[in-house]
């Protein structure tokens, strides 16, 4: 099982995480905006191959230009290192 991060641990990590932020004590969220509906499907898709090599799959909402990120290890009931991680690459996707 992945080590389960306090709130503190968290929220300083989420300082270097360029527009994440807690959805609640156990995720973390971020909502990226793009001008089409097609770029934000390729982010998606992106998001979602990058997720598969991790092993670690987001909740994802995508409404027309908008996606919706939410990161949380299932597992050990809230964040963790994966997801810090995960929030990482996401990030790097963007550009």
């Amino acid at each position: 099982m992945d080590e389960l991060l306090s709130y503190t641990q968290v929220s300083h990590a989420l300082t270097s995480l360029e527009g994440w932020m807690f959805e609640d004590e156990k995720s973390i969220f971020r909502r990226f905006v793009f001008a089409t509906h097609i770029d934000a499907l390729g982010f998606v898709v992106r998001v979602a191959a990058t997720a598969e090599v991790l092993d670690h799959h987001p909740e994802i909402q995508w409404v027309f230009n908008r996606v919706d990120v939410i990161l949380t290890t299932h597992d050990a009931g809230g964040v963790t290192p994966k997801d810090l991680a995960l929030a990482a690459k996401i990030n790097a996707l963007e550009t």
